[in-house]
């Protein structure tokens, strides 16, 4: 029953957070008690006047302040298992950082909502300079469980700032929704490959990106593009995570919106494609 509870907690959680959000943070209903040195804090980011000296200049990306990425998703042989939106919630002050709000809402709906009832948020607070995590936060609800957690995140040989509890973590560590964000900061034209670390909460993977086509025809809900396929894999102690492989359609578009997300599953495959999409 323990391996049964196993399964079926990494589909409630495919399913609800979608893609390889999902893969990363698998379900917080199975992480049990919090054995990092995050622990729960305030629902909102922390806003301070700590002193900026020599503050790098932000890196340029290709989305702005008040985009809203919508999507419904397939599994298995449900045509429509969930609905998700992703937005850029704001710019925002975190300790002194200048960081980028993201956030990922996730349903279940019918008929699978009748078998896994989910709502989940996830919010993550990205370094506009660095693209480093600052802040990732966690809200589920699952089959009538809630569980929130918030992780504030330091990359080592960093000052920490603000009196909260933090993980210490690798320079240039992302969480799982930044890092889908990142892959939109890469030129995939002249850079065709990307390799990132990445803490869910957990553990920590490395996430190994790299263009398999500069150029495809796609044809999704919200209409037709022309994008560059990107293949994702996850690694640990460089080791491939079996039994799992994604991959992203990035259009050629000034956004370089994900118009379509893949994900291949022991359980069954996801795709996630784009219904609308508002700047």
């Amino acid at each position: 029953m323990k391996a049964l509870d196993r399964v079926s907690g990494k589909l409630i959680s495919a399913i609800a957070a979608v893609f390889f959000l999902a893969m990363f943070s698998g379900s917080a209903l199975l992480l049990g008690p919090n054995t990092s040195a995050a622990q729960s804090a305030s629902h909102k980011a922390t806003k301070t006047n700590t002193p900026k000296k020599d503050v790098p200049s932000d890196v340029v990306m290709p989305f702005r302040v008040g985009e809203t990425l919508k999507y419904q998703v397939a599994w298995a042989t449900f045509t429509t298992a969930a609905s998700v939106q992703m937005n850029v919630a704001e710019r925002r002050d975190l300790f002194g950082w200048g960081t980028w709000h993201f956030r990922a809402v996730a349903h279940t709906v019918s008929p699978v909502r009748s078998l896994f009832a989910i709502d989940d948020q996830f919010d993550s607070y990205t370094d506009a300079a660095s693209l480093e995590s600052r802040q990732y936060e966690m809200y589920l609800n699952e089959m009538g469980k809630k569980q929130d957690r918030v992780i504030h995140l330091l990359p080592m040989g960093q000052a920490p700032r603000g009196d909260v509890p933090r993980v210490a973590v690798l320079p240039g560590t992302r969480d799982p929704l930044g890092a889908l964000y990142a892959l939109r900061g890469v030129d995939w034209q002249k850079t065709p490959d990307f390799r990132v670390p990445v803490y869910d909460g957990r553990d920590v993977y490395e996430l190994r990106a790299r263009l398999i086509a500069a150029n495809e025809a796609i044809t999704v809900a919200a209409g037709n593009y022309s994008a560059s396929r990107v293949s994702i894999h996850l690694f640990q102690h460089d080791k491939e995570v079996s039994g799992m492989s994604f991959s992203a359609w990035l259009a050629h578009d000034p956004a370089r919106t994900p118009v379509l997300m893949q994900a291949d599953l022991p359980f069954g495959n996801l795709r996630v494609e784009l219904t609308s999409a508002a700047q």
